[in-house]
C-alpha cells in the first residue's frame, strides 16, 4: 500500500531529526539534502517545520543546523540527567551566593527559552520566567546567545522601553563588548526596573548551549551589585560547562 502523503511528510522529517541529532557537528541544509536523497527545497521545507517547532536550530553564522532547544531541555548524558537536573546543584549555589532571581535558558526560534529557575530570597524580586520566551534583543541571556552564534540578531527589532536597542549596528557593537568580557548585561531593556547578567555556558563541543543569569529590580541590583556578582556567575557557568563536557584550552 501507498504511503500516504502526510505519513511521508512526518517520515522525512523524522529522517532528517534524527542525522542532526546523531551527527557530530552542525549539518548545512544542503548535506541534509545530500544525505538523504531529497530535493533541496523540500528539505529546506521540513527543516523549517522542524525549526518552527524548537527541534532544531540553526547557527547564527552559517545557518548550520543542530539539536533545538525542546531536545535540549530534555538532552541526556551518562546516568540519564536532563539539562535541568545537571544544571540543578549550580543554580542552587549561584541562588544562595547571590540571594537574587537565577535562571537557566536555552535558544530558541522565537527567543531565550527559561527551562528551570530559583527565586529570590527578597520580597521585592522578578516573576518566575519558566516556560516563557524572552527576545533575544532585549534579555541578558539572548545576547550571549546572538554573540556566541547560537541565535541570529532577530529582524526587526521590537521596542519594548525607551532603552531597548532597535538599531542593528549599534546592537553588534554590544555584542562584540560581550565577547570581549565574556558576560553580557541588560538593564532597563525589556522592562524598566529590571536588571540582569548573564554568562555563557558550554558543551563538549565548545558549544554555547545555554545560558545562567542572575536578575533583579535596578533598585537593588544597580551597577555595583551586578559589578559584585559577574565572578560568581562566571564561575558556575564553568563549571555547568565542565559537567557537560567542556575542556578548557590550556
Amino acid at each position: 500500500m501507498a504511503t500516504e502523503p502526510g505519513t511521508q511528510a512526518i517520515d522525512r522529517a523524522a529522517e532528517l531529526l534524527v542525522r542532526v541529532v546523531e551527527s557530530g557537528r552542525p549539518l548545512a541544509v544542503g548535506e541534509l539534502a545530500e544525505h538523504s536523497g531529497l530535493p533541496k527545497s523540500t528539505t529546506s521545507r521540513l527543516v523549517g517545520a522542524l525549526e518552527r517547532r524548537g527541534l532544531v536550530q540553526r547557527s547564527a553564522d552559517r545557518g548550520r543546523l543542530s539539536p533545538g532547544p525542546v531536545l535540549l531541555r530534555f538532552a541526556h548524558r551518562d546516568g540519564g540527567q536532563s539539562l535541568v537536573e545537571l544544571a540543578a546543584p549550580v543554580l542552587e549555589r549561584l541562588a544562595t551566593e547571590t540571594r537574587e532571581t537565577v535562571n537557566l535558558a536555552v535558544p530558541g526560534p522565537l527567543g531565550a527559552e527559561h527551562l528551570d529557575q530559583r527565586d529570590s530570597e527578597h520580597f521585592v524580586g522578578v516573576t518566575n520566567w519558566v516556560g516563557r520566551r524572552v527576545p533575544q534583543h532585549v534579555g541578558a541571556n539572548g545576547k550571549i546567545f546572538m554573540a556566541f552564534a547560537a541565535a541570529p540578531i532577530p529582524t526587526p527589532l521590537a521596542r519594548f522601553t525607551s532603552r531597548t536597542i532597535t538599531d542593528r549596528a549599534a546592537l553588534e557593537a554590544e555584542l562584540d563588548r560581550v565577547r570581549a568580557r565574556g558576560y553580557a548585561t541588560a538593564v532597563d531593556e525589556l522592562e524598566l526596573g529590571l536588571a540582569a547578567i548573564a554568562a555563557p555556558v558550554r558543551d563538549a563541543d565548545d558549544a554555547v548551549v545555554a545560558a545562567l543569569s542572575i536578575s533583579g529590580p535596578t533598585t537593588r541590583f544597580n551597577a555595583k551589585r551586578r559589578a559584585e556578582l559577574v565572578p560568581a556567575l562566571l564561575e558556575q557557568a564553568r563549571n555547568l560547562s565542565l559537567t557537560l563536557g567542556y575542556e578548557e584550552a590550556v
